[in-house]
């Protein structure tokens, strides 16, 4: 925490950070597409949910506080809704593939794989769940990474149910879309042992970049983060809805000073969730759920977790985006276009075609500039210039230059063919014209246009022969010119 800014003792905050993150994969208990509809929905069903007790025969006080709302809840379908998601079937054995990153994720971050655990159902009666509770496993626990401010604990792993979202309300009713119930979510839970904002802002740094080397889905809404925050004398508050890390200290800082304030007038309080405000305040949005929500899943079996499963995911670890960001710097990469192979989700072909030839550079500027620089000039989208300039192609014309075929200057009047309407082997045959001749008509053209730079008469050149000399060739005609 900033002590300029609130002036308080950073050692009285106690915060911990829970991360749901959607995996990329189809929903975690039954084989549907984890894929968000935008038409139409073809069915609903209408429906009244109500709170068991749990596991010590109690009805936790969030549920209660849902229930006393006496809500209807409309949930609208697609044909591509099962009765998995309407709570007609029983769920199907875990998704492997979801277990899989899970592990990935648990071994980045150092933790320890329960061999054998329990599914539990955690009542949700909010209307988000047809069922009235989330499944959620716990897959893994005493982990870690580590801060500026020191080594962060991490108590748990789990992969859960994502709720089905809301999109329209009133005041008897709510109505959800099933599409995206059931998507799988791994939820990471730290200790309280984050000191300051800063920190808790790191943390949520650090954990984003091990979600993103791992399978995860990505765009708004398919991760959200919640912190916990407490002060001495105070009891725990959760805080939900952060879209964005860069509000975690401003909403921290806000929450201390609340927090602070209850005590000096000694109100009577008790943990309770909260809801992130855009200004970084909070509002109350329910009573903190306690243990008494969770009870055994009872159509599944215990989950076990193989030596065989854990050695698999241990050979399929992926790398940390930091760490490929490391490389790709030592490669000669510079950080904006580091930053574009990630957003345009060019690693694997970079690097493919890079085991090829070793230029980093031009491997960038033929995969993601040249691309992009001719959808610009010819109006075509860039989805269509790259079904041209497949893999195969690239992969094509990268290994002529390797085998001295064609320079890499030619590379750009390839691509120009190509997406022209050329064949490939037809782009790739390059006419070559006498020196002599061409020796000449660089002359004109620096009698024509004189006090050029030797980069600007080599663009100049290059586009007036389009591949019928290399760029060694002329570089060489120009040095001898221009002495």
């Amino acid at each position: 925490m900033s002590k300029t800014k609130v002036g308080l003792n950073v050692n009285k905050i106690r915060s911990g950070i829970e991360i749901h993150q959607q995996l990329d994969t189809n929903k975690l208990f039954c084989n549907c597409p984890s894929l968000l509809r935008s038409d139409e929905p073809v069915f609903k069903v209408v429906r009244k949910l109500h709170a068991v007790a749990g596991e010590g025969g109690k009805v936790d006080v969030a549920a209660r506080y849902e229930v006393e709302k006496d809500k209807k809840f409309i949930y609208q379908g697609y044909d591509t809704t099962c009765l998995v998601e309407l709570d007609e079937e029983p769920p199907h054995l875990i998704n492997k593939d979801a277990l899989r990153i899970g592990l990935h994720v648990a071994l980045l971050l150092n933790c320890e794989i329960l061999p054998l655990s329990q599914i539990m159902r955690k009542t949700v009666v909010d209307g988000s769940n047809t069922s009235g509770f989330q499944r959620t496993v716990l897959i893994a626990r005493n982990g870690w990474i580590e801060t500026k401010e020191g080594r962060v604990r991490i108590d748990n792993v789990n992969l859960e149910e994502d709720s089905a979202r809301i999109v329209g309300e009133e005041d008897s009713s709510k109505v959800f879309r099933l599409d995206r119930l059931g998507i799988p979510l791994i939820e990471i839970g730290t200790a309280p042992d984050i000191k300051s904002s800063e920190q808790a802002k790191e943390t949520a740094l650090l954990l984003g970049d091990i979600l993103r080397s791992c399978d995860v889905k990505r765009g708004i809404g398919t991760i959200r983060q919640d912190v916990n925050v407490s002060i001495k004398g105070h009891p725990r508050v959760e805080i939900k809805g952060f879209q964005d890390v860069r509000m975690f200290i401003s909403t921290i800082e806000k929450e201390v000073i609340r927090q602070e304030k209850n005590l000096k007038i000694k109100k009577n309080i008790e943990s309770e969730v909260r809801n992130a405000l855009p200004n970084g305040e909070s509002e109350f949005l329910r009573p903190m759920p306690g243990a008494a929500r969770m009870y055994p899943e009872t159509d599944l079996p215990l989950l076990r977790i193989s030596r065989e499963s854990i050695n698999d995911a241990k050979r399929t670890l992926p790398k940390l985006r930091s760490k490929i960001r490391e490389g790709l710097a030592r490669e000669g990469l510079k950080e904006d276009e580091i930053k574009r192979l990630f957003k345009e989700d060019r690693l694997d072909e970079f690097e493919g075609l890079l085991k090829i030839l070793k230029d980093s550079r031009f491997i960038f500027r033929i995969l993601i500039e040249i691309p992009r620089d001719f959808s610009k000039k010819s109006g075509k989208k860039i989805e269509d210039i790259r079904k041209i300039l497949s893999m195969d192609v690239l992969e094509n014309i990268i290994n002529a230059i390797k085998k001295n075929k064609i320079q890499k200057e030619d590379a750009i009047h390839v691509i120009e063919r190509l997406i022209g309407g050329e064949s490939l082997e037809k782009a790739m045959k390059m006419e070559r014209v006498d020196l002599g001749t061409i020796e000449k008509e660089i002359a004109e053209i620096i009698k024509e246009k004189p006090g050029l730079s030797i980069g600007g008469y080599m663009g100049l050149i290059m586009q007036r022969f389009k591949g019928k000399i290399g760029g060694k060739e002329v570089s060489e005609i120009l040095s001898k010119l221009l002495e």
